[in-house]
């Protein structure tokens, strides 16, 4: 096991780039607190972090409930004592339609758990760094290539990740006092159970289909173990980690 690092944090940890990113935070020597919706994966993937020889325990957590999401910081205090990273990552897409089609329902959904999941989440460690001493902290948001380049048909998922940027932005502003840093993670097209579909042809720009290249997940763990890794006087604020062939750069 690595030498002791701090706490961490890590939402949607139960699979995908929460999964790979927490089980790389734990091979730092981090204490890790795993927040999803589903017990049953969280605590399988804590207990591949006890195998490494680090501390972990699973927080069953709706990061859109604020009684949830208070818990849930409760629960990293009063297990490891403070937070020291937190990696803002559980977010889900609504079905692909054009404007016109999309249901309240399949938007609201979207803003509860990408938005505003990520605004408790983000407000919660605010509170809990900037009250506890040593005094600070880092909160890695889960921003997407959509947060600057939107995707057809997927409005809800595009508004709510530009959204994030201003999240990002309005913590790392008014965190400087308290030695809270934040920056954001872009991602394009890591190969988990949310990009299958890439293989099969999505809809681009110019109303064609077309097959996306993908990356190995572990090159988003390494960006946000390079993150984390920093002294807080020093702060990545936006870091993009893509597929090298994915029509995104240029034109296509």
């Amino acid at each position: 096991m690595a030498e002791s690092r701090g706490v961490a944090v890590v939402t949607g940890a139960g699979s995908g780039i929460g999964k790979a990113s927490v089980l790389a935070l734990a091979g730092e020597g981090y204490a890790c607190v795993l927040a999803g919706r589903r017990k049953e994966p969280l605590e399988s993937v804590a207990a591949e972090i006890a195998d490494l020889g680090s501390k972990a325990i699973a927080v069953p957590t709706d990061v859109g409930n604020p009684d949830s999401v208070t818990a849930l910081f409760a629960a990293a205090k009063s297990a490891f004592g403070r937070v020291d990273v937190v990696f803002n990552n559980a977010g889900i897409t609504a079905p692909p339609a054009p404007i016109e089609d999309v249901a309240f329902a399949d938007w609201q959904a979207v803003v509860d758990a990408n938005l505003n999941g990520l605004f408790l989440c983000a407000q919660a460690a605010y509170r809990v760094m900037k009250a506890q001493d040593p005094q600070g902290g880092r909160i890695i948001n889960n921003g997407s290539i959509s947060a600057t380049t939107p995707r057809p048909n997927a409005i809800a998922y595009n508004a709510t990740k530009h959204g994030v940027t201003g999240i990002t932005k309005s913590i790392a502003l008014e965190g400087r006092p308290y030695s809270i840093a934040c920056g954001q993670i872009d991602i394009g097209n890591a190969a988990t159970d949310m990009t299958q579909k890439m293989t099969g042809g999505v809809l681009q720009a110019d109303g064609s289909l077309a097959t996306e290249p993908r990356m190995d997940v572990k090159a988003v763990a390494d960006g946000i173990v390079y993150m984390a890794s920093l002294p807080l006087d020093a702060n990545v604020l936006t870091m993009t980690v893509m597929a090298t062939n994915m029509p995104f750069v240029g034109r296509g």
